[in-house]
């Protein structure tokens, strides 16, 4: 009996009875909590699961040795943001389906329901390295608010778990030397304090002015902390406590209701009453700041405080010190793209803009450059085309990494929710949801097929093409290879809608005389997929009052996933036409055309576009029965030769039946897909365009596989494994 209350004890704490100062149990914010509560600083009512109850879920639950092969898979420092992304989702979905120990459910059930019964709760992170002096790891690991009921809250304490392996979260101890392995998880859950009015209050200004800040809304918390809702900002005097100055928002129009018994509804509009009225009295900004000053004092550190008025009475949900983030280390671009994780709103702003702004002027400028043949202008006249087809370029290329990379977040988010909300035992089932969206590169492979089936029906156009003879070819079949070009380049590019990039220009040919020995109709390994019922499911799944939320995800995550193909398409019709100009002013330059040379020379296009590179050097001999590891991005089991691509060019010789080896596949060599067995890549990453094509196709493929073309040699028998991430070469 005294064993099992010591166990509990050691699990789950009244924030009173937590030791005064010692983050090693109950981390940084419960610390913090309990340092307020003990300076009788009004705080809610809070208890803490400790990180005895993560180390002994974690040994229970086998999970120790599951983390370690995950993170085993690469040397972390070489591992892609997108393959770390990939880690953190199977990590993550391990916890959500592990089940906590009998007596430690048992206990959390006891002592929740005995604090709580039937109130909303709210669920925080309490990590021992979180809000400490060095380092903060603010927002980086999950927090959750309306909760309700034993069952609901245990399924978040497994959630905040879980976010110690986000990529975030894995990002950021590197950054700061920490050890992931050996990183444990407080939990903190807490009253849902009905607040009418709440905000943040930073006893320093985070960005280095000499001065407080004071941020408030009407209602309570999660839409500020969300960005959902701008708040009334104020500026403070440090020395006197007095407001240097008052910035009010455009409109308040927008509030979350206080309610300490419904769930997490959506915004809804703010009573008239209150929208011209400031959120804090001055009374309230005096009390606010003269307690935050003392908190500042308590922790001797600049403080970032969560703060809400309940009724007349100020109550502190959290407490922080202000830190700066560490700098990554130089070349490491990594950290960058956790600025791609962005919101539903966002990204929904961004869909807007793409879809109906940035596309339909991608393909209008496309078109208004192709109706200009550089071959008919005078030299003047083609050195300054180049010159606008390079700005053109410029522009575009600028658009691309601003608003279509960050789109490609729309997938990783839905991909999250779906998981929390499914929890299901692939955690890449998502995708199912996402396929067979029209991608332009399937669209062309469907011509590719139309061709390759004519060049079937008649001998004599597959014996014109053997001969490279195209002017043997009958006019209709002629006809429709110049539209396809012209579309689509000649396949010797890697750059859509381009020609002539390479010595040998026969790929276009080569492709549909091998694709002509293809069934009429080829099933893919794939097959249909229940991707209908899956849907309903996620929808019937989705909590009340968020299923528009639902649909608009789901929604977004398909156009995000079509135009992660299709990017890179658009891109490319733009930039042919440039390479089209240069390949003309190169041309000309070499008879002695000085203004020609000077504008290539000057825009970097003196030398041939998409030259093919220097060979690798030579691989090591091949070793029998030797498996390398990847991460695994299309599901199934395949065994074939082995094509590998280091130029451009070797695409061209692709045969029926291989696996594509590559650095990574792009949308311009996915015009072999039709012919391929497998796919395997240098390049990680589940939502990578390499490992899109392969689960839109049905093809078993590896990614992350490092130095895989150097590994493995054209010709050689590889066997692929795209459940486990596997690639065994040699023949046996």
């Amino acid at each position: 009996m005294s064993a099992n209350i010591g166990s509990t004890m050691q699990w789950i704490q009244p924030l009173e009875t937590l030791p005064s100062g010692d983050t090693r149990d109950i981390g940084g914010k419960g610390a913090a909590l309990h340092r307020l509560w003990a300076g009788r600083i009004r705080v809610p009512k809070t208890l803490c699961v400790t990180t005895r109850a993560y180390r002994d879920f974690v040994n229970h639950a086998g999970l120790r040795e599951k983390i370690y092969l995950e993170l085993s898979r690469k040397e972390f420092a070489e591992m892609r943001w997108e393959e770390i992304w990939d880690a953190a989702q199977r990590l993550r979905l391990l916890f959500l389906r592990s089940s906590l120990p009998l007596e430690m459910a048992s206990s959390m059930r006891q002592a929740i329901t005995q604090a709580f019964g039937e109130r909303m709760m709210v669920v925080r992170s309490s990590s021992p390295e979180e809000d400490l002096s060095g380092h903060s790891f603010a927002g980086l690991h999950a927090s959750y608010t309306h909760l309700q009921g034993c069952e609901d809250v245990m399924h978040h304490i497994r959630l905040v778990w879980a976010s110690l392996w986000s990529d975030a979260a894995l990002l950021y101890r590197q950054e700061l030397g920490l050890d992931a392995l050996t990183s444990t998880m407080a939990v903190l859950v807490q009253e849902m304090i009905p607040g009418q009015v709440s905000g943040i209050c930073f006893t320093r200004d985070p960005t280095g002015l000499e001065c407080g800040v004071i941020e408030a809304v009407h209602g309570m918390n999660p839409p500020l902390v969300d960005g959902k809702i701008t708040p009334d900002r104020r500026m403070i005097d440090t020395a006197t406590g007095a407001v240097i100055e008052h910035r009010a928002p455009a409109s308040r129009k927008q509030w979350q209701q206080p309610t300490a018994t419904a769930g997490a509804a959506p915004l809804s509009a703010l009573p008239d009453f209150l929208q011209d009225q400031p959120p804090l009295t001055p009374a309230q900004v005096d009390r606010l700041w003269t307690t935050a000053v003392r908190v500042a004092a308590m922790a001797a550190a600049p403080q970032d405080i969560e703060w809400t008025f309940d009724k007349e009475e100020l109550v502190l949900l959290q407490a922080r010190p202000i830190t700066t983030v560490s700098r990554p280390a130089e070349g490491d671009n990594r950290s960058w793209y956790l600025s791609l994780h962005r919101s539903l709103e966002n990204l929904l702003e961004l869909r807007r803009r793409i879809e109906e702004e940035w596309i339909p002027r991608m393909r209008q400028t496309a078109d208004e450059v192709a109706d200009i043949d550089p071959g008919a202008l005078d030299d003047a006249d083609l050195a300054a085309e180049i010159r606008r087809r390079w700005e053109i370029n410029q522009h575009w290329t600028a658009i691309y990494w601003e608003d279509f990379i960050p789109f490609a977040h729309g997938m990783r988010l839905f991909g999250q929710v779906y998981n929390e909300t499914m929890v299901p035992d692939d955690p890449y089932e998502f995708m199912l949801l996402l396929r067979h969206q029209d991608l332009i590169s399937v669209r062309r492979n469907r011509q590719l097929a139309d061709l390759a089936a004519a060049v079937r029906q008649r001998p004599q156009r597959a014996r014109a093409l053997e001969r490279g003879d195209f002017n043997a070819l009958d006019a209709a079949f002629r006809e429709r290879l110049d539209a396809f070009v012209l579309r689509y380049g000649d396949l010797s590019c890697p750059v859509t809608g381009a020609v002539e990039c390479a010595p040998d220009t026969g790929a276009l040919a080569n492709i549909l005389l091998e694709m002509a020995t293809l069934p009429e109709t080829v099933p893919t390994n794939g097959g249909d997929l229940p991707s209908a019922a899956l849907e309903a499911a996620f929808l019937d799944a989705c909590p009340a009052g968020s299923m528009e939320d639902c649909r608009q995800l789901l929604s977004l995550a398909r156009s995000s996933y079509r135009l992660r193909d299709d990017d890179n398409i658009l891109l490319g019709a733009i930039e042919a036409r440039l390479i089209a100009a240069a390949q003309e002013g190169r041309k000309r330059s070499r008879d002695n055309s000085a203004g020609l040379s000077e504008v290539l020379a000057e825009l970097g296009l003196d030398t041939a576009d998409h030259a093919p590179r220097a060979k690798a050097g030579a691989p090591p001999p091949a070793v029998s029965e030797r498996q390398i590891t990847g991460q695994p991005a299309g599901p199934g089991l395949v065994r074939g030769r082995a094509r590998v691509i280091v130029e451009h060019s070797d695409i061209a010789q692709f045969k029926r039946g291989e696996i594509i080896v590559c650095d990574g596949v792009d949308p311009n060599m996915t015009f072999v897909m039709p012919l391929a067995a497998g796919i395997v890549e240098r390049r990680g990453g589940m939502l990578i365009h390499g490992a899109i094509i392969a689960r839109e196709y049905g093809l078993p493929c590896v990614t992350g596989v490092a130095d895989a073309t150097t590994r493995i040699t054209t010709g050689q028998t590889i066997t692929v494994d795209g459940y486990l991430g596997i690639v065994t070469i040699g023949e046996k």
